[in-house]
């Protein structure tokens, strides 16, 4: 029943099963198995897959006719995009390949731009206290060039990308932690080219869950 429903709501949606399996980060074999009953979604996937076509997780597992649009958050129309929490980008992987997904976050269309992909980064470690504090989710836009003094997620020498403040100079750049035990780090514009260093997007948005 699960696999009949999962097509019949992907078909609804215009979406292919390739377009399918890559905003869930499956391939696209995991879906045709869904899809024909050898396999079915885990609950991880479950949430994700009634998240992105925005009706309950029950009505996944009931008949056909059961099957409902759940109300949209905002008005009649679908105002907002659901975005994988990653916890870690590794160095050479696509985002649409990256497996590592720690949960999904809904932002509302009104705060994106056109031609920009999103993505959210769980943070790890203090070095970016007290403005960002460990097990925080911060919101991504994915872009290539930054302004002087935004946050950004930031690839250094092939290794995973790190998240810190950067200040621009016309001899290079600096990544900057917050937390003042740790210390900058600066690299030249050859360096930049080299190693080399990239911007892979910047923070817009953080979100922080209440703690005792």
């Amino acid at each position: 029943m699960v696999g009949s429903n999962i097509k019949r709501l992907r078909k609804q949606l215009g979406y292919s099963q390739t377009k399918f399996a890559s905003l869930l980060h499956v391939t696209q074999g995991a879906v045709s198995q869904w899809e024909i009953g050898a396999t079915r979604p885990d609950t991880d996937q479950l949430i994700a897959i009634s998240k992105l076509f925005d009706v309950s997780m029950d009505s996944l597992t009931e008949g056909p006719e059961d099957i409902k649009r759940m109300e949209p958050r905002k008005g009649k129309k679908k105002e907002y995009i659901t975005i994988p929490v990653l916890g870690k980008i590794p160095a050479g992987v696509p985002f649409e390949a990256i497996e590592e997904i720690l949960d999904y976050e809904d932002i509302p269309l009104a705060s994106t731009k056109p031609g920009h992909g999103y993505f959210a980064l769980r943070i790890k470690g203090n070095s970016m206290e007290p403005e960002y504090r460990d097990g925080d989710t911060i919101i991504i836009q994915q872009q290539e060039r930054c302004n002087s003094g935004d946050d950004c997620v930031v690839m250094v020498n092939g290794d995973d990308a790190t998240f810190k403040r950067v200040k621009l100079h016309e001899n290079g750049l600096t990544l900057l932690p917050l937390n003042p035990e740790y210390d900058p780090r600066f690299f030249t514009n050859e360096e930049i080219s080299n190693l080399p260093v990239k911007i892979l997007g910047i923070c817009i948005e953080i979100r922080r869950s209440m703690r005792k």
